[in-house]
């Protein structure tokens, strides 16, 4: 066993597995060890499943001495967000509402992965029902950035990338809402992938906004998104062979995507666009109407969903929950149905707006959040600032949910800082081409 493992890119550790140099019992093993020696990881996982992930690993094991793994990731451990319905296991999305529920069978995507030999470590940590950025909960445990202990760890994935980045899984599954799998991603220094809600089921999964929910990865590298992708939607690799920048068009977002930008992401940003422009692409900058626009719509859309989702269980036991993800749960119940339907009607207008406005281009560049992670101890004793950076932090990866695109994140090099690549729905192996290019041209 090595301890190296932990910080091998889950594609590096199938490579490993298929050339026989690692067998899955010792990586599981691995993982399991780490997790239980861990200052941290009770604030990581919310719970482990050693038993099954001991079990996936020998099965794995055992084909791999076949010569029949499964697919590329087969005999891998990773880690889950405790929304993901997990057979016989605790699942309770991070919420004193849901506590001591636990499902009789696997979300489907989990079934996907396991079928691709993919092993299960346990539940990570995560915002209450998924309704915060910044991976703040001080129900169940808030997560240690790896970048600085003091401040967010981003949400609401926010144990999923956290399991990842003080190497306790190889990568972690998580969702993304309205920026859910891109803030703790850019804020731990991961690649992130928001899938198209049309992608990947969410059947199984514990939901926020049915409308906007979706499922995606948090990892290493482009490459692992892609092989969780395809794992999780039992498909076939996105092709990165080849990928590269030259001659790519890529449209910086401004306007409302660089307001209150803090000086680190700004120097950030702007070093990782000259790196790609370095590699080959053709940059230009303007505002789109439309995202403004869209924006101001998000209250009438996201919070009145969400409420209508879980008012019942909100109502019954409201003292259980954060009093400031209780309370914007709440302010979804002042927009009329009118109003939320009228809201709707625009944005698919200004979809159709967006959409017209970046067909000439390969990607939209935009910061994953505009702000570097605020302190915890600061979020916790003021509600008010809490609401105020929660929604600055969403700001910018919300445009993707609100535009219904697919969205990666890839590290800038500088700690926290994240650039944001949008392309449109269902284009997530084109996406990830060029985030594979990008990657390197980052590194």
């Amino acid at each position: 066993m090595s301890d190296k493992w932990r910080y091998m890119t889950a594609a590096d550790l199938g490579r490993g597995i298929a050339e026989g140099d690692i067998d899955p019992v010792d990586l599981a093993e691995t993982y399991l060890d780490a997790i239980a020696a861990h200052p941290d990881s009770g604030r990581i996982y919310a719970r482990t499943t050693p038993d099954r992930a001991r079990a996936e690993a020998r099965a794995a094991s055992a084909r791999m001495r076949a010569g029949q793994r499964r697919s590329a990731l087969d005999g891998v451990p990773i880690s889950w967000k405790d929304l993901y319905d997990t057979a016989g296991t605790l699942t309770e999305a991070g919420s004193g509402l849901l506590e001591g529920r636990v499902p009789d069978t696997d979300a489907e995507v989990l079934q996907n992965a396991t079928s691709a030999g993919l092993v299960c470590l346990g539940k990570t940590h995560m915002t209450e029902l998924a309704f915060s950025g910044l991976g703040l909960n001080p129900v169940t445990a808030t997560p240690p950035n790896i970048n600085d202990p003091a401040v967010a760890p981003g949400g609401s994935s926010s144990g999923a990338a956290t399991s990842v980045a003080h190497g306790l899984a190889a990568a972690g599954i998580g969702s993304d809402t309205g920026g859910s799998v891109r803030i703790p991603s850019a804020w731990n220094n991961l690649v992130g992938l928001k899938t198209s809600v049309p992608r990947l089921s969410c059947k199984g999964v514990v939901p926020l906004c049915a409308s906007f929910d979706t499922v995606g990865p948090l990892s290493r590298s482009v490459e692992d998104a892609a092989l969780l992708l395809a794992a999780l939607e039992g498909g076939t690799p996105a092709d990165l062979a080849g990928a590269s920048l030259a001659g790519t068009r890529f449209l910086v977002l401004e306007g409302i995507a660089t307001d209150e930008v803090e000086a680190p992401v700004a120097a950030g940003i702007s070093s990782a666009i000259e790196r790609l422009q370095a590699a080959g692409a053709l940059v230009e900058r303007h505002e789109i109407d439309a995202v403004r626009e869209a924006l101001s719509l998000a209250p009438m859309l996201f919070a009145p969903e969400a409420y209508g989702t879980w008012r019942d269980a909100i109502e019954a036991a409201p003292d259980r929950m954060h009093a400031a993800v209780r309370e914007r749960f709440r302010g979804g119940g002042a927009v009329t149905a009118s109003d939320h339907v009228a809201a709707w009607i625009r944005l698919r207008q200004l979809r159709d707006d967006y959409a017209r406005a970046t067909a000439g281009f390969d990607a939209v560049l935009l910061p994953a959040s505009p702000i570097m992670p605020p302190n915890v101890a600061a979020l916790e004793a003021d509600d008010d600032l809490f609401v105020r950076l929660n929604l600055l932090a969403l700001r910018n990866t919300r445009i993707g949910n609100m535009m219904g695109l697919a969205v990666a994140v890839l590290p800038t090099g500088l700690p926290s800082v994240g650039l944001m690549m949008q392309v449109p729905e269902l284009q997530e192996n084109r996406l990830l081409r060029l985030a594979a290019a990008a990657e390197a041209a980052l590194a």
